[in-house]
């Protein structure tokens, strides 16, 4: 009987396979051609499974996202049993850092699909898809805390929560630049969200690693 070939794994491992072009060189330089040859197939087998570049980077950058919101619902779920909205906040806001070489490849990626995507309609509103969700999960979070007491009401908002998220962002690119190392991305996070929370120390949760 002819081998049964999972189509989706092929095609998750080309887009893998287009990622390390991706963090190293960017992706306009990135043809098919080249995609195949990382991917270890020929060109006409890749063209089985993507009939075009943009079809492969759509796909590409769902898969990736899909992995990103894999890492971060692996941080919540790690945490306590009844997690403060704090720490689930500070769970998915740490998952967008590189902080570890997964992260990090993730992000590089991802940083080269949004410099296409602004000139790329389709790309874009891809990249921009998930943004509202994100925010309004924040914002439930911020409700919540305000609810309990925990954070001052008037902190409560969809504008306090993409604050969040543009602060993570601009972390995360200086990371990348080198302008900070992760430990340092971490610490100012941590230090945001005591200013959000309104504490009067600037300790730093347990397990959050020393300043370099």
């Amino acid at each position: 009987m002819p081998k049964k070939v999972d189509h989706e794994a092929r095609r998750q491992e080309i887009s893998e396979a287009l990622w390390r072009i991706a963090s190293t060189r960017g992706l306009d330089g990135a043809s098919l051609r080249d995609v195949a040859a990382e991917a270890g197939i020929s060109l006409g087998r890749l063209q089985h499974y993507f009939r075009s570049k943009d079809e492969m980077l759509l796909f590409a950058l769902r898969h990736i996202n899909r992995l990103a919101a894999d890492r971060i619902r692996e941080r919540i779920e790690a945490l306590t049993d009844a997690p403060t909205p704090r720490d689930v906040l500070r769970a998915c806001l740490s998952g967008m850092l590189p902080l570890d070489d997964r992260s990090r490849i993730g992000l590089l990626v991802g940083a080269a699909y949004y410099a296409r995507a602004v000139h790329d309609a389709t790309l874009r509103a891809e990249a921009q898809h998930g943004i509202p969700q994100l925010r309004a999960f924040f914002a439930d979070q911020l409700r919540l805390a305000a609810d309990r007491g925990q954070l001052p009401p008037e902190r409560a908002t969809e504008d306090e929560a993409m604050l969040l998220i543009s602060t993570v962002d601009g972390l995360a690119t200086y990371v990348l630049l080198g302008v900070h190392d992760p430990q340092t991305a971490l610490r100012l996070l941590d230090r945001h969200l005591a200013n959000l929370f309104g504490d009067t120390s600037t300790a730093l949760p347990a397990d959050a690693p020393e300043p370099a």
